[in-house]
């Protein structure tokens, strides 16, 4: 069975920087598309960046150019860099992927349980 285990959130002040952390638990053949989401209280979740199998990257307006997407196919690890960090950045992020389990093509999609990052001013 497949788990999406998030790390990595915390407390940081504005202008600083965190890495938050996805891996896969289990066997998997490797990650399809992975994407981060955040959620701050009161408003709706947003997708913040995404990850393709090709490896192309898409990020919302306001984190390009500070955050940075990746992954590890070796370690089954999905990462976001988050650099010059604004209090408005802090939410709830939370990851999810579709990840190929075998060679016949079945696939899994699932979420992890979310982290915490704060951003203090």
């Amino acid at each position: 069975q497949v788990q999406l285990v998030e790390s990595g959130g915390g407390l940081v002040q504005a202008g600083g920087s965190l890495t938050v952390s996805c891996a896969a638990s289990g066997s998997i053949i490797r990650f399809n598309t992975m994407e981060w989401y955040r959620q701050a209280p009161g408003k709706q979740r947003e997708l913040v960046a995404e990850i393709t199998r090709g490896g192309s990257t898409n990020y919302v307006d306001s984190v390009k150019g500070r955050f940075t997407i990746s992954r590890d196919n070796v370690k089954n690890t999905m990462y976001l860099q988050m650099n010059n960090l604004k209090p408005e950045d802090s939410a709830v992020y939370t990851c999810n992927a579709e990840v190929l389990l075998d060679r016949d093509g079945t696939t899994w999609f699932g979420w992890g349980q979310g982290t915490q990052v704060t951003v203090s001013s």
